[in-house]
């Protein structure tokens, strides 16, 4: 069977299953334009992201869809947007988590760290190369390790975006460092073979480390497929190297409005995943993401992700 007619024939049957299967979005951002501070991103010259992102707009976007919870990841470098985020999710059940902004190594670290924590959805900080940072230059300097040593001490785990062989190499020596320390990394389908994938291969070693399957839609020739098919052989190369147990969902929402509408992003995960069976779809869109993140169900059975 030509495996273009499979895909069509089994599409039906893997929607049906999925629809039974529980999603928790990792990767969505929360931010408002209308406030009077503003903010730092999305800037006002982006007609598509710069209105305001608020659990009540997600909602009736994803659950439709079947998203029953979704993590937060922070878009701001302001330490005070923290706090904004908390008290913006704590109105809104649909939001389980945030992953913060924090800078380990600054002075300051360990008291915004005891603050924020005290929170139980304050789980974890976002660190990579994003805001004119650098990972890799700071795993040098004492201090920054001794702050990611009591972030993990805490139960708290680490995010870390955009992804560049760099990036993955820091992580590599990030984990030799801290051990103990949780891993999850962002959008990392956007950054195409052969170049890291020696990389992946020492992370997959490692497992405290989890992949997050965010930012798959890319624009090709100034077109964005939306077909499945065309992501696969990436989606893949994911799989075979981390496998059913380390793979996260994150949709990247709505950064990802830039590339497709949240059910295009959906659609392709959620028809690859479906077919390698219930076990693994449910691994990919609930229960590794408890494992990353110990996120935990506001006042409902710790057992299942309906929220």
């Amino acid at each position: 069977m030509k495996r273009r007619t499979f895909l069509s024939g089994t599409a039906g049957v893997a929607l049906s299953d999925a629809a039974s299967v529980p999603i928790i979005d990792t990767h969505i951002h929360l931010f408002d334009p209308t406030r009077p501070q503003g903010v730092p991103w999305p800037g006002k010259n982006n007609a598509v992201l710069y209105q305001p992102a608020l659990p009540g707009r997600y909602r009736g976007i994803a659950t439709p869809l079947g998203i029953t919870g979704a993590i937060e990841v922070e878009c701001s470098p302001w330490v005070d947007d923290n706090q904004w985020v908390l008290d913006i999710a704590a109105k809104d059940t649909i939001i389980v988590g945030t992953v913060g902004n924090l800078e380990p190594g600054k002075p300051e670290f360990r008291k915004h760290l005891e603050r924020f924590h005290r929170n139980p959805l304050f789980l974890g900080i976002r660190y990579g190369n994003l805001w004119g940072r650098n990972l890799g230059a700071e795993l040098s300097k004492p201090e920054f390790i001794s702050d990611l040593k009591a972030l993990a001490e805490a139960g708290l785990e680490l995010d870390t975006a955009n992804q560049n062989p760099a990036l993955l190499a820091a992580v590599v020596r990030l984990t030799d460092q801290v051990p103990n320390l949780r891993i999850v990394i962002d959008h990392l389908p956007q950054l195409q073979p052969p170049a890291e994938r020696a990389l992946l291969n020492e992370l997959a070693k490692r497992p405290q480390v989890y992949v997050k399957v965010s930012a798959v839609l890319r624009r090709v020739d100034g077109r964005v497929p939306t077909d499945p098919a065309f992501y696969q052989p990436r989606l893949d190369e994911l799989w075979d190297v981390f496998g059913q147990d380390r793979l996260i969902y994150g949709s990247d929402w709505p950064n990802s409005d830039q590339w497709g509408t949240y059910a295009q992003v959906l659609n392709v995960v959620r028809e690859y995943f479906t077919r390698k069976g219930p076990a693994a779809a449910e691994k990919f869109f609930w229960k590794n993401s408890v494992a990353a993140y110990r996120w935990k169900n506001r006042g409902r059975s710790t057992h299942s992700p309906i929220l």
